[in-house]
Parts: structure tokens; sequence; C-alpha cells
């Protein structure tokens, strides 16, 4: 009798949906039948809704909120009303003291896409994939949805369809624009509207590390990572093809045995999809003077100590080496793109060609040299020409990309709402 009531967990996941779809159709329909009332009741005038919002950004985790920060900011800063609303209940935007920006806690998972599905808006901004593939479906009555990366590579790196029903895509650089385009082509999708935006925590990020250099300098303080016993940080992706689900203990033990300060700093979603793989490592290699785990919602300091970080295919790779200029070892682990965009994509993927020019290769059979091939790459390696010429491709827009997502958020509204007139 119990096997006959089972239902697996993507049977429930897809009922789930179905019995959202249907409500989010109800509410709609009778949305409509009122506003029709209203309609006639005021004499044909038509009466704009309360609850409509011109702007709003969605953000699903906490962790994006360096991405978001400097946009509400350019919001508060230019007296423009904005919500901000968050899947987060821990969401630091929500211990801010805007004036213009209203931050509020929409519920988690599923709570907060039954909120999103019916929400009416002008134009939307959210770093979130999978918009109208999974629970988060598009709303009838929400103008414009403009996707923003949380990293500067070429956006192949989302599950299947992340960005396909976006209208509009904010690139951290120019050369995203082919790969948009290749799986708009190969899907047969409308093309979206890109614009080069920049990237807004990368400039959040440099201002605030020149911040720390200038305090250091003024209180004549050592330079992080120049002297003394060199910190290695170990930041890896999640999944498969990630560095602790293919080589767990093995690169853990041969970091220690380097004699150098080492900080393991996991990838968010593998707290929540990979606790099987970490379990067992945090048992071994629990926290002692010569090994760390950091799980800090804002990873500005451990990039700033470490002197070489190790990594994979994580969009962390850009933010250490284009911000912080240091050097870094990706490992091998040969990528699986079954389940990701990339796999749409017949050529190699622009993150692991810039990956040569801007670091050294590690593979399994080089973990009995690991102390030697750290100290060879902070001794010479990959320089400051290899970065700015990443730099310049990927980062555009440097110090200017609050400003610009502003303007094109306040641009299409604009334009939404002229087209309604």
């Amino acid at each position: 009798m119990c096997i006959l009531l089972y239902i697996d967990p993507g049977t429930g996941s897809m009922l789930f949906t179905i019995f959202i779809g249907i409500v989010t159709s109800m509410l709609f329909l009778w949305k409509k039948v009122v506003l029709k009332l209203k309609f006639f009741l005021h004499g044909g005038r038509a009466e704009v809704s309360a609850e409509r919002y011109p702007y709003v950004i969605f953000s699903d985790s906490k962790r994006y909120w360096n991405v978001f920060r400097p946009i509400c900011d350019q919001f508060e800063k230019r007296g423009i009303s904005l919500e901000y609303l968050t899947a987060s209940p821990d969401d630091p935007a929500l211990a801010e003291n805007y004036e213009h920006v209203h931050c509020r806690f929409i519920g988690e998972n599923n709570k907060a896409y039954a909120k999103l599905n019916l929400l009416e808006a002008g134009v939307l901004l959210s770093t979130t994939p999978g918009l109208d593939v999974y629970q988060w479906k598009r709303s009838k009555n929400v103008g414009w949805y403009v996707h923003t990366f949380h990293a500067v590579d070429e956006g192949t790196g989302y599950r299947m369809f992340g960005m396909d029903y976006y209208d509009a895509v904010l690139l951290t650089g120019a050369f995203q624009e082919r790969y948009i385009r290749k799986l708009e082509e190969l899907r047969g999708l409308p093309q979206k509207e890109l614009v080069v935006a920049g990237s807004t925590y990368m400039d959040a990020l440099k201002e605030k590390l020149e911040k720390k250099q200038r305090e250091e300098e003024t209180q004549g303080m050592e330079v992080s990572g120049k002297t003394g016993e060199k910190t290695i940080l170990l930041a890896p992706s999640w999944g498969e093809s990630g560095i602790l689900s293919k080589y767990g203990a093995k690169i853990l033990r041969a970091l220690i045995a380097t004699g150098y300060r080492i900080i393991v700093r996991p990838h968010p979603q593998s707290l929540i999809s990979e606790k099987a793989v970490l379990e067992p490592l945090w048992k071994e290699f629990p926290d002692s003077d010569n090994l760390k785990w950091n799980y800090d919602n804002d990873n500005f300091e451990v990039l700033r100590k470490a002197d070489v970080m190790i990594t994979d295919f994580s969009g962390i790779i850009f933010d250490y080496a284009l911000v912080f200029g240091k050097p870094i070892i990706y490992a091998d682990t040969s990528f699986d793109s079954a389940p990701y965009d990339a796999a749409w994509i017949d050529e190699p993927l622009w993150r692991f060609e810039v990956l040569k020019e801007l670091g050294a290769p590690l593979k399994e059979e080089d973990f009995p040299e690991m102390k030697k091939l750290i100290d060879t790459l902070l001794q010479g390696g990959q320089g400051d020409a290899a970065r700015e010429k990443v730099r310049n491709e990927a980062w555009q827009c440097i110090g200017e990309s609050a400003n610009k997502t502003v303007d094109y958020m306040i641009r299409k509204y604009q334009e939404l709402t002229s087209e309604r007139v």
C-alpha cells in the first residue's frame, strides 16, 4: 500500500509545477475580471495597479548581494524607487537603511517563486538562471526580464536553458555575445537584447581592494601576500567535475604536505548538494593550524590573503586573477558539459582557453610535486600582460557597471511605458 502512494522527487517537482501553473492561471483570470470590472465602474478610465512596481531586483541567495548592492546604491543615490525581493531570510540587504530601495524577504524556494509568478512590474533584474524552465515562470504582468551575470565567463555554465527566456542580458564583455547568439540559433529562440554593462561586483571588489591597500600603506602595515608564510586557497566549483568530487582527500593531503597555510573554500552550492562529498573530508581534515575551511558569505578576505589559488572551472578564477592580480593553478578535472548549456557549443569554451594564459595546469600525477609547482609559479609564471589581456576582454566598463545597469533599466522602462500610451 505504501509503495502505491510513493511519488519520486522528480515526479513530485513536476506535479508541483503543474499545480502552480493552474493556480497562477486561475489567479490571473480572476485579476483580469477584477480589472475589467474596475474599468467599467470608473467609466472606462484606465486605473494603474498600486502593486505594479517600475523596477524590481530578485535575488535567490544572499551570496549575490555583492552583485546587487552597487545597483541598489545607485537607485538610492538617484532617489528612484526600487523593490529588492530576496529568497534569503538573512540577506544583508534586509539590514540596509535605504529610503528609496525597499528590501523584502518573500519566502524561500517555491514560496518565493509562487509570488514572483504573480508579480506586477515594469523591469525585473536577476542573476537567477532557469526562468520559465522550472518553478519560476514569467509573469504576464512583468514587462521585461533582464539577466545580469555573477561571473565574467562566457555564460554557458548554467544548467540547461539557463538564460533562454530572459528578454535581455547585460554582458560583462562583448565576447559573451557569440555564445548567447549561438544558443539562440541552435534552439530557434528570438534574439535577446544584449548590452555590455560590465560587472558590478568586480567593480565593487576592485574599489574595496584599493581602499584596503590605501589603509595599509597609510598605517605602514605589511601588504598581504608579499612577504611571510605563503597561503594557498583551494576554491573548487561544485558538481561531479569539481576538484573535491574528483580528487577529494588526495589533493588535500598533497596541499598539506607543502607545509604552507591552506584555506579550503567549497562552493556554496556544495554545502547544499554535496554533503556526501564534504562530510568525510571534514572528518579527515578538520580545522588545524595550517588548514582552515572557509564559508564566509563575502570572499574578499580569503582572496586578499591567498598568494596562489587552486581551482577548476569556477568563476572565482576571474575575481582572483583580474581583480587581485595573482597567479592561479587550474586542476584538470575533465569537465563534463552534459548538464550545462555548454553541451550545445561545439567549440572550446572561452574560460578554458584563457586559463592557459592566466595560470598553470595541475594533473593528478603532479600532486607529489605540488610544492615545486607552487614555488615555480610564485617566482615567475604568468605575468601582468596576460591578465591585462583577459581583463580587457572579459571585464569592460570598469567602474561604470552600476550606472550602466540602472541607465538601461530606466531606459527600458520608459520604452515600455511609452508603448502602452
